[in-house]
């Protein structure tokens, strides 16, 4: 395999070293020659960056070149591939998406709901800039894009860039949850073939084989309904919040037998009873900041002053694996099989043709190729749709600068439902991001 020029655009995310730790593991399936971070915060970058290679030198010898720079032209030159993970307004904009609706006692979440409204609105001007500026630098670098809210963020950049055929959106919430299927049926992971269908956040798998072909569905839903279903993603595995996530995916599965949940559906299920145990002194944003953010800068720190990562255990996971294995796959034209968003364009019969669904593709070196999945049941078809609509007035909202179409995108937003809270969700929306949003007519 040749050697591939690789750039990831969030540097300073805490999930950077993560997928560095990645890429270390997996050298031989996706061999690299330079890799560079990039971000527009240069403090919060340079402290990872010096982590990683520190991690690099130790253990990725191979590796010709390891930069970090605020420079798009640097950054963005001679490029393979793109990991695109930014989060425009930082962790102090997410707290206020997640405390202005708990206020009004709705759901406050990143990627649901009013929250992921507010976010997806504030990515989409930034990732448009983003796509344009690899562009400009390396016309026929892969993109791959898994910044939150992948489904309102990849309408945009469809919108945006419909002849783009290098251009990926893509999410690690179905892999995450198939490492505790895999762990539940004592597989390994990578041995599960998966159906699934949806949106991003919104969708469900309908079976589960194994590479011999072998329906391990059933097995599995009993495993589930029958005793406990908990994150085992190392990422997530003793994040409080994620165990109480999966085990109401369980609780989803007893409901809904039909069908395996993506965990985010909770929000969409049972939003008054979830809206009930959040508080805005203690929003998700805020034990990140205090739980996830403190303990990789930390680590950070720790690996700084050593100089050495000598005396802890390089480890990849989940999330970042499954980014470099679909990378690997577009670049080296593998073929194989990864869960990914694609525009619908008859995918699944009953729905928007328009609609950006994610589903089973293989990847290839002229891009995905979806596996047919046919009409969905009535209920699955109804509660997609009106996600579907939801997401898509935000984009028009965007470009039409409409108050009237976020308005409607809210009150149809399954997790606020009532017009009046909608209303009073945006204005006061609108006034914290005024230095973000388009101005609203």
């Amino acid at each position: 395999m040749d050697r591939k020029n690789l750039v990831i655009v969030g540097g300073g995310s805490t999930y950077t070293l993560g997928i560095v730790m990645s890429l270390i593991e997996e050298k031989e399936n996706f061999p690299l020659q330079s890799l560079t971070l990039y971000d527009i915060d240069e403090a919060r970058q340079e402290k990872i960056a010096k982590a990683a290679a520190i991690m690099l030198q130790e253990h990725y010898s191979e590796l010709e070149e390891f930069t970090y720079t605020t420079d798009k032209a640097n950054a963005f030159s001679n490029i393979d591939a793109a990991f695109i993970q930014i989060r425009t307004g930082g962790l102090a904009m997410r707290e206020l998406d997640e405390q202005i609706p708990i206020k009004h006692g709705v759901i406050g979440q990143e990627t649901s709901g009013a929250g992921g409204m507010a976010y997806g609105l504030r990515s989409i001007n930034d990732m448009i800039e983003l796509v344009r500026d690899i562009r400009h630098y390396s016309k026929d670098a892969w993109i791959l894009n898994y910044t939150n809210p992948a489904a309102i963020v990849g309408l945009a950049l469809k919108k945006e860039f419909p002849d783009d055929q290098r251009l990926l959106n893509i999410c690690d919430m179905p892999i995450a949850i198939m490492k505790s299927y895999a762990d539940l049926l004592e597989k390994d992971i990578w041995e599960l073939v998966p159906e699934y269908f949806g949106l991003n956040h919104f969708g469900w798998f309908s079976k589960i084989f194994d590479k011999e072909g072998n329906d391990l569905t059933g097995e599995l839903k009993t495993k589930i309904t029958s005793g406990d279903f908990i994150p085992t993603d190392k990422e997530i595995a003793n994040d409080a919040s994620w165990i109480q996530t999966f085990r109401k995916a369980r609780q989803m599965l007893i409901d809904f037998p039909e069908f395996l949940p993506n965990t985010y559906l909770q929000y969409y299920l049972y939003p008054d009873e979830l809206a009930k145990k959040d508080s805005p002194d203690n929003t998700r944003a805020r034990q990140v900041i205090n739980g996830r953010e403190k303990q990789v800068h930390e680590l950070c720190d720790h690996i700084i002053a050593q100089q050495t990562t000598g005396d802890m255990t390089i480890e990849s996971d989940i999330h970042g694996v499954y980014m470099i294995r679909a990378a690997a796959s577009l670049l080296f034209n593998l073929n194989e099989t990864f869960i990914v968003m694609v525009e619908n364009d008859g995918i699944i019969s009953n729905l928007p043709t328009d609609a950006l669904v994610e589903v089973p593709a293989i990847l290839t070196k002229n891009g995905p190729k979806a596996f047919s999945v046919g009409a969905i049941p009535t209920f699955y078809k109804g509660i997609i749709e009106n996600q579907h609509a939801s997401e898509k007035l935000v984009i028009e909202a965007y470009y039409e600068k409409s108050y009237n179409k976020l308005l409607q995108a809210l009150t149809l937003n399954r997790t606020i439902v009532h017009a009046p809270t909608a209303k009073a969700i945006l204005d006061d929306l609108i006034e914290v991001n005024k230095d973000y949003w388009p101005e609203l007519q």
